[in-house]
């Protein structure tokens, strides 16, 4: 028999766990899982794989076999419609014989949206609909911003003392946060498109920005910096290690063109967008551009002007905070430079979405308020 109907969200929870499996390795496509149930039996699991091909239902369904003939699919996003590098997920569907599908969200991409559901409909399937929609949507919340506000979703991550410092006044930093803590922050970088810093962390610090965690480090992000005045030495690690790890440069048009030259034959790209009003490239026009490449997620590490500007320009949704049983003081080096914020009502206000911790650290996750 078909799994009953209060079973519905337990099904969609396996499949969303197989959909987080592609996070920070399928951009541009969403990360999509799919379960293959026939008689009460999970007879094929699928996820979105690297690079988004293949999708989440052809994986399935090439793992069900002939065993998927009169059985329900489970899937995290509503299947594709459209012909691309491959032909769509919903007439797979119907040609492999599937009778009932049940989908946790509608995929808000125009070549998508509402074609797919209605096309599997036409074809006499059984269509159930907003199975775990919330979790659904809150998994792909960088895919659909880029296809709805043509940005991707950016993540604050900051690791900090008690009274919010992430250096002394003579700038140590190494190590506010433990091992625990970091190995957090390693986890935050595999599943984001992209890590993303400003000049001044990256010529302080001389940072990897790699996942280092054990057995992920082909997991490591597109590492971006901004450099308006391309600064960065071409030694430092960022550069030197372009040819092995995509690294893109945030700059301002003109500038000496030997220079840049000589970024370009280093290996990173170089991106180039017109100043604010405070002569730094503009972070709305540079979400932009960032969307048109693909990226969904973004994990922004600092520093602290940027990650200032971000919040100033309403760019940040999500929030990840370190926080160390530490306090340095107020001449220590705060988090966040000033953002011209007033009155309380100009505050950007979050909601705590979880709390735990690691080692002796405490890890909290925000999570953008809806504006009322």
């Amino acid at each position: 028999m078909e799994p009953a109907g209060e079973s519905y969200q337990d099904t969609m929870g396996v499949a969303l766990g197989l959909a987080r499996r592609g996070l920070g390795n399928v951009w541009p496509n969403p990360a999509v899982g799919c379960v293959i149930v026939r008689e009460g039996e999970i007879v094929g699991r699928g996820w979105t794989q690297p690079g988004g091909r293949p999708h989440a239902e052809t994986e399935a369904l090439k793992r069900a076999g002939e065993k998927a003939k009169g059985a329900t699919a489970f899937v995290t996003l509503e299947p594709c419609d459209h012909t691309g590098k491959t032909s769509p997920c919903s007439q797979a569907l119907i040609d492999a014989g599937i009778t009932k599908i049940v989908v946790a969200t509608t995929d808000p991409d125009p070549r998508v949206s509402g074609k797919g559901i209605d096309r599997l409909k036409k074809a006499g399937i059984e269509v159930v609909v907003d199975v775990c929609k919330a979790e659904a949507d809150a998994l792909n919340e960088g895919f659909f911003r880029r296809i709805k506000d043509n940005r991707p979703l950016f993540t604050l991550k900051t690791a900090t003392t008690l009274d919010g410092r992430i250096a002394t006044h003579s700038g140590e930093s190494q190590w506010i946060t433990g091992a625990s803590a970091r190995k957090v922050g390693h986890w935050l970088r595999a599943n984001h498109d992209a890590i993303m810093v400003g000049s001044g962390t990256a010529i302080t610090d001389n940072p990897e920005l790699t996942c280092r965690l054990p057995g992920m480090e082909e997991h490591s992000p597109v590492r971006i910096f901004f450099d308006s005045r391309m600064r960065l030495p071409l030694t430092h690690k960022l550069v030197s290690t372009a040819l092995k790890t995509p690294t893109w440069m945030v700059t301002l048009p003109g500038g000496d063109q030997t220079r840049k030259e000589a970024f370009h034959n280093c290996g990173v790209v170089i991106i180039e967008v017109e100043a604010d009003k405070d002569g730094y490239p503009n972070l709305p026009l540079a979400a932009k551009a960032f969307a048109e490449r693909g990226l969904t997620r973004v994990l922004v590490e600092g520093g602290s002007h940027l990650a200032a500007t971000l919040l100033e320009y309403d760019l940040i949704d999500r929030v990840a905070w370190m926080r160390a049983p530490k306090i340095i003081g107020g001449d220590g080096i705060p988090a966040l430079t000033g953002f011209g914020v007033d009155k309380l009502l100009q505050a950007a206000e979050f909601k705590r979405t979880s709390l735990g911790e690691a080692g002796i650290d405490q890890v909290e996750f925000y999570k953008r308020k809806d504006k009322e």
